[in-house]
């Protein structure tokens, strides 16, 4: 028979949000348990790239940029974005700290469940939770007793599917498809809203060594969108084939492995934060993802760093997600109808590319430098909104 164990937060997921939920646990003087099928380094299927807001986290949390270029972290010192138009405009990051790297998820999870062990948390891998259940004063997740839990499980969350059995299958509203390239000669973040995908685009996200995370993302809701991974993965071949792709690419460049599809969850509903007052949901479980970019690495970390505050000091972790990130979620979700018309498209990207300034901050708005509806939502207004410092300021 296990050995029952006690804990304060039993959290199911040591992705990005359950990480940095365990660490902000254990800085309240609460002690986590963290339970997760996989066995770290494992891959998680995403673009790779890392805005501002989650370097900013990743910092908080303890990552040092030397952290980062051990695993091979590549900084962006620009995008260039291709409008539906054809034209190419040349978006400049900031140069005061670090505002976007591209690094492997691979190497950056498993980062992170070395930090959440660091800072003195449980981590249990290759551990597939069983059995759940919720009582008025606390939950039991297999052998772990604690107060709270905390479904950092991803879009297919096992917590949701075994508590709410009822709920309608999540096929999320955004489909990706991603495969890394090697002998590449992309030396740039490139990023295609061709007129086919909008408001989804296409990506190159360089690594080091000639390497390069390619992909494009498509809203189900479209009519002509693929609907199945078959769908996706047999699009491919055509946007691969586009002059412009295999510019950047370079004549040499070849698949380093199979072509992957995934959904992402951007239904940002606060409904589905929680589960009566002992479980929260957090990351893609609880589907804070970008509307518009389909980013939620930031999102995840800091709706785990909430649910810990949640824990630690009795506030409503409903109303702590609303005004971190509901707010800018609700905004992104009204952008994303303008840029799936073409018009809309041509408009937002003509603006962005008038003049310098519009360049640079138009930059700064697309990797989240700072919060999507700072400009509607006066109680977050201070000194240099517009242009905060990036990460690892010192370092540079």
């Amino acid at each position: 028979m296990a050995v029952s164990t006690a804990a304060d937060v039993v959290i199911v997921g040591a992705g990005p949000a359950g990480c940095a939920a365990a660490i902000g646990a254990v800085r309240r003087g609460l002690r986590p348990v963290v339970l997760d099928r996989a066995t770290f380094p494992r891959d998680k299927t995403c673009g790779d790239g890392l805005t501002t807001a989650a370097l900013r986290i990743l910092e908080d949390l303890g990552l040092t940029r030397g952290d980062l270029d051990a695993l091979g972290a590549t900084p962006v010192p620009e995008t260039v974005m291709r409008t539906p138009g054809g034209r190419e405009i040349v978006l400049p990051m900031p140069t005061t700290g670090d505002h976007a790297l591209v690094v492997e998820r691979r190497l950056l999870d498993a980062r992170l469940v070395a930090a959440a062990r660091a800072a003195g948390a449980e981590v249990r891998e290759g551990h597939a939770v069983e059995r759940i259940e919720v009582r008025a004063d606390g939950v039991t997740v297999d052998d772990v007793t604690a107060r709270y839990l905390i479904a950092a499980d991803g879009h297919w969350s096992t917590v949701r599917r075994t508590l709410q059995p009822d709920a309608p299958r999540d096929l999320g509203e955004w489909h990706a498809v991603r495969q890394y390239f090697e002998a590449t000669t992309a030396d740039r973040l490139w990023v295609w809203f061709a007129r086919d995908l909008l408001p989804g685009y296409l990506w190159v996200f360089p690594l080091r060594g000639g390497r390069a995370n390619v992909g494009y993302g498509v809203l189900r809701a479209r009519r002509e969108a693929p609907k199945r991974g078959r769908d996706l993965r047999a699009l491919w071949p055509e946007l691969l084939a586009r002059p412009e792709v295999h510019r950047v690419l370079g004549p040499d460049a070849r698949p380093a492995e199979a072509v992957r599809a995934w959904p992402i969850p951007t239904r940002y509903d606060p409904t589905r934060l929680g589960h009566g007052d002992r479980v929260m949901f957090a990351g893609d479980a609880a589907g804070v993802v970008d509307p518009m970019t389909g980013e939620g690495i930031a999102q995840a970390m800091e709706t785990g760093l909430l649910a810990a505050e949640a824990i630690a000091t009795g506030a409503d972790y409903r109303s702590l997600v609303h005004r971190a990130l509901g707010r800018d979620l609700r905004f992104a979700a009204l952008l994303q109808r303008v840029l799936a018309r073409p018009t809309g498209a041509r408009f937002a990207m003509a603006a962005a590319g008038l003049t310098p300034w519009t360049r640079r901050n138009f930059a700064r708005w697309l990797w989240e430098d700072y919060p999507r509806a700072v400009l509607g939502t006066p109680d977050r207004w201070q000194r240099g909104m517009l242009t905060p410092p990036g990460a690892w300021v010192d370092a540079h």
